[in-house]
């Protein structure tokens, strides 16, 4: 995952925070939520989205298909649906390589 999202005590995002986090066109977010039913955040009267940790994770995993793993949107929507533990547990697998990278990148700088 690209993003350098950080767990907060925020329970809603708005689609400019969630689009800014994946480096995502908000219209994207908007095309994903109609495509998977994964994901579903809360719209208010006026229709703003605001998105929650969990559609989060979805939106990351999802990315992590799509932009990282070259899958098609119908690909990806079949993995998810046939598949999705596998493919969840994977995805975990894949950030915590990166965040480890990050870290003994980091470690390599300070010496």
């Amino acid at each position: 995952m690209t993003s350098k999202e950080k767990k907060s005590d925020k329970l809603y995002y708005g689609i400019g925070e969630v689009a800014e986090m994946f480096r995502l066109a908000p219209s994207t977010l908007r095309f994903w939520e109609k495509n998977f039913t994964t994901i579903k955040p809360y719209k208010n009267k006026k229709g703003d989205r605001f998105f929650t940790q969990e559609d989060i994770d979805h939106i990351a995993l999802i990315n992590h298909l799509v932009k990282e793993k070259g899958m098609t949107l119908k690909g990806a929507e079949t993995k998810i649906k046939e598949n999705k533990d596998d493919a969840e547990n994977n995805f975990a697998i894949v950030k915590k390589l990166q965040e480890i990278k990050d870290y003994l990148l980091k470690i390599k700088e300070e010496l």
